[in-house]
């Protein structure tokens, strides 16, 4: 047992301290993944449990303006993180394939900027649920919606913890793009119904996530086969791999039972 013990003590030392990336390590929860844990375990059981008692006996707020002003300043943060993604790294020098985390004068500033923000969004993502809870959307709060919030908090931390820029940076450029898009949609929705009703406008924003962990998938694929004197750690790889083709699924599976798959005549 103390051999296992001393070997965890060892492993968590190893991750938390000697790979962990300099520029980052004293930024707000970043010393730590404790912190972190315990936010997304009040998270779960604020959605799954507490806020779900809490508005059984209530009926549904009107948080309309609410959701307005917070899709706004998802969409600016978004296009944000786009910008610099693109202007310090993936549009200047950045290669496409196995891109290192660079130490030259734009690297604190891509980490800060790209990454370390793109963190802090996924963390007010997580006010998605909240309101659907709160508007009794119940139906909204899946299997999908919070694995999907929960998997890229801890996915966006680690990205800061140890690999802030470089090959893996990709996923931030992307995703922000994609929530550009999403929240737009969702702004548009609390302002005029019809676009809720409108399959469209659904359909494509559905498309487009597959799109991006298919995109994903393809990229993080590239860094396993590239070659052996890559300078961007293969490990990432290892974990998104499968993350991303498990969304695809996902996703792909929600898109047939909404848009594909045909209800039962009765």
């Amino acid at each position: 047992m103390s051999v296992i013990l001393r070997g965890a003590v060892r492993l968590y030392y190893y991750l938390n301290e000697e790979i962990a990336d300099e520029k980052t390590q004293n930024w707000f929860l970043m010393r730590t993944p404790w912190p972190g844990l315990a936010f997304l375990v009040v998270y779960l059981l604020t959605v799954k449990r507490w806020l779900p008692a809490y508005m059984s006996s209530r009926p549904p707020y009107d948080l309309r303006l609410l959701i307005a002003g917070y899709n706004l300043v998802q969409i600016v943060a978004c296009v944000y993180i786009v910008y610099h993604s693109l202007a310090l790294g993936w549009l200047n020098h950045y290669a496409l394939v196995c891109q290192p985390v660079e130490s030259g004068p734009l690297a604190e500033e891509y980490a800060w900027k790209v990454c370390y923000l793109y963190f802090l969004v996924k963390i007010v993502d997580l006010f998605d649920t909240i309101f659907f809870v709160l508007r009794k959307k119940e139906n909204q709060v899946s299997f999908l919606h919070v694995y999907h919030h929960f998997g890229m908090v801890m996915v966006s931390w680690g990205i800061v913890k140890w690999v802030p820029g470089g090959h893996g940076s990709m996923l931030v450029a992307v995703n922000s793009f994609v929530h550009v898009v999403m929240y737009t949609y969702y702004l548009l929705t609390t302002w005029d119904e019809a676009y809720k009703r409108s399959l469209w406008w659904k359909k494509h924003v559905t498309q487009l996530q597959i799109l991006q962990f298919t995109l994903l998938f393809v990229h993080f694929v590239s860094l396993v086969v590239a070659p052996a004197q890559c300078r961007y750690p293969r490990p990432p790889a290892y974990l998104l791999i499968p993350q991303n083709l498990f969304m695809v699924i996902l996703f792909s599976d929600f898109y047939y039972r909404a848009y594909v798959k045909k209800p039962k005549s009765t």
